[in-house]
Formats: structure tokens, C-alpha cells, sequence
């Protein structure tokens, strides 16, 4: 891709950078005659990078953990989306003003939706991170008012919990319900808990879904137990294609068709 003075730039910043967003939006890019150009960074200096965003005209930027909740005080405009959640992934940059969305959280509210989730349903999420916040926030928004959260950090699991009028345990132990979401890095690729299961087999086959967010691998132990245990499964990775599609949106204006965004889904994963 040969890059002009009329690019348009698109980045993403994490700790641990990835190549699905950078595969991803420059397939779509590259199919759709754009004149952009995404590439994924990391940094030990998060206000510097943020004010490269805004000084160089980055028109977007993807942003990973651990910068979910520092990057706010440092944009201009939180959306609703991210304003709710104190959570941060996606920046879009007007004329170097930075308005903060999460279409993380965009993500979850749809495929709940789409895969007809009863909202009556009550529910266990392992976690309370910036993930965890979007699930949280999803759920609660989509019409989900029984449900646990289970948090190690008992401050962030509890906080996370009453914010929504949900209830907070330190463990899973024990615990079955109709909709199992793992919004933590168990069973994450690389991670000290890769081969760990999230859940309990037998809640596992009790779960009427499963909701696993972690995307790498594909077919995490969670995946692979709901799967086995005949249990509809939404996995980490139709999570993540949806919310680079609505940041793809959010930095174009173009909302590409499925079935162009099933190829760039497929080419990401290569």
C-alpha cells in the first residue's frame, strides 16, 4: 500500500499488540478503494501517545488493555457507550478533537440480540475489567437484572456489581445459571491460565449460553466444554470481529456488507 499526504492514518494501542485490527481494517481498506492505513502500536508513555494521536491526525485509534480507563481524562468528548461504562476502546479523532467510544459494548448488545438471548435470564460473569464493564453494562441495558458478578478483586467486583444492582462472590464455586459469560483472561492464549476452564463442566451443561470473550485462541477450554456439552456457545472471536466493524465504521463512514466482512474476518484470522 503506497501511503500519500492524504492517507488517513488508523492505529491501535495495547500492550500486547495484535494483528487481527490490523488485518482486518486494512483487508476492508484495500477492498474498498480507502486511502488508509492502520497500523498497531504499544506504549510505556500513554499521554505522549495520545497527544501524537491528536497532533499527527490519526483519524482512529483501537485502544486494549491496561489503557481503557487512563486514556479518559485525556480525550475530549466521552460517548454515551464509554461514558457508562468508565471504559475506553475506540478514539475517533474530528479536526484533532478526541471523542471516546466502546463498541465493545456495541458488540455484546448485538449478539445477544441476534442469538436471542432471553433477557429474563439470569447469568454468572467471571471478571470486572474494562471487558467485564462493557458485558456489565450490555447486559444490564439489554433488560438482564438477576445476575452475579464473580471478581477476585473484591473492590472492582463489587463496585462493578452495585453499580447494576447485580450481586458479588470472590469465586464461581458452585455457581449455575442460564447465561455463563468469562470476560477474563482465562483460557487466553500465552496466559499463566490457558488450559483452564472458566466455569465448571457441570454448569457448563446447565448454562442455557455460553458467552466466552476471550479470542485467542478461537476455541478456548470453554469453547470447546460448551461445544462438547451441546451448549449454544458465542465465542470471543464474533466479538471481536463486530466491534472492529463498528470502529471501521466509526473512522469511515462506511458500513461494509457481511459477506465482505466474513472475508476480512477470515483474512484477519489467516
Amino acid at each position: 500500500m503506497q501511503i500519500t499526504k492524504d492517507t488517513r492514518l488508523c492505529m491501535s494501542l495495547a500492550a500486547r499488540p495484535g494483528n487481527f485490527g490490523t488485518r482486518f481494517h486494512n483487508y476492508l481498506y484495500g477492498e474498498l478503494g480507502l486511502d488508509y492505513v492502520y497500523k498497531a502500536f504499544t506504549t510505556d508513555d500513554l499521554p505522549a501517545a495520545i497527544g501524537g494521536v491528536r497532533a499527527l491526525g490519526i483519524r482512529g485509534c483501537a485502544i486494549s488493555m491496561p489503557f481503557k480507563e487512563d486514556v479518559i481524562p485525556l480525550v475530549d468528548e466521552v460517548a454515551p457507550s464509554a461514558a457508562a461504562l468508565r471504559s475506553v476502546n475506540t478514539l475517533v479523532n474530528d479536526g484533532g478533537r478526541l471523542t471516546a467510544h466502546n463498541t465493545d459494548y456495541t458488540a455484546i448488545r448485538l449478539l445477544l440480540e441476534s442469538r436471542k438471548v432471553p433477557a429474563g435470564a439470569d447469568f454468572v460473569l467471571r471478571g470486572s475489567g474494562g471487558m467485564a464493564k462493557a458485558v456489565a453494562g450490555a447486559l444490564h441495558d439489554a433488560g438482564f437484572r438477576q445476575g452475579t458478578v464473580v471478581a477476585r478483586n473484591p473492590q472492582a467486583g463489587r463496585e462493578l456489581a452495585d453499580r447494576y444492582g447485580f450481586d458479588w462472590r470472590p469465586d464461581a464455586g458452585g455457581l449455575q445459571a442460564a447465561l455463563l459469560v468469562n470476560a477474563t483472561p482465562i483460557g487466553m492464549a500465552g496466559g499463566p491460565e490457558a488450559e483452564d476452564l472458566a466455569f465448571a463442566e457441570e454448569a457448563v451443561r446447565a448454562a442455557g449460553t455460553v458467552f466466552e470473550v476471550v479470542a485467542l485462541p478461537v476455541e478456548t477450554p470453554l469453547v470447546r466444554a460448551a461445544r462438547a456439552a451441546g451448549t449454544p456457545v458465542i465465542t470471543g472471536v464474533e466479538v471481536l470481529v463486530l466491534q472492529a466493524l463498528e470502529q471501521f465504521e466509526l473512522y469511515t463512514g462506511i458500513r461494509p456488507d457481511e459477506e465482505l466482512v466474513a472475508r476480512a474476518a477470515a483474512h484477519a484470522r489467516g
